[in-house]
């Protein structure tokens, strides 16, 4: 297989739904002192800033590859779709285990997601329309 071909030994691809608009998550999204939170070891380079449809990461540090959040528009829902995408490599030649890694690492994406959905829902039970659906 061609190296431009070959598959990252770290993969994540998650997705949450988050019942507010993208430019609401985009600002949270955008703080990079909430990203030494989220991903302690990594150190991240924006790549595309895309405001409302979410930002691109290279990463550095503990990993090194690429990392995405995209948020997808439901506006029946009032919200959006937050996907996690995680592709890397282990930075240290040091022995990995690759599968412990992964799990880590999609934990930690998860980790974030809620943290975002949280922080942002704050106050609205599960179900409930959401606050800015009101206001169209």
């Amino acid at each position: 297989m061609c190296e431009a071909h070959r598959m990252s030994s770290i993969q994540v691809a998650d997705q949450t739904f988050v019942a507010v608009p993208g430019e609401t998550v985009a600002d949270i999204l955008g703080a990079p002192n909430r990203w030494r939170v989220w991903w302690p070891d990594l150190t991240l380079e924006v790549t595309d800033d895309r405001a409302d449809k979410g930002i691109r990461w290279r990463v550095g540090g503990a990993l090194t590859g690429t990392m995405e959040v995209w948020l997808e528009p439901m506006p029946v829902l009032h919200g959006v779709v937050l996907h996690y995408f995680l592709h890397a490599e282990p930075a240290s030649a040091a022995t990995v285990d690759l599968q412990a890694e992964n799990r880590r690492r999609r934990a930690a994406g998860k980790a974030m997601a809620f943290e975002v959905k949280r922080t942002l829902e704050a106050g609205r039970a599960a179900g409930e329309r959401p606050a800015h659906a009101d206001l169209r």
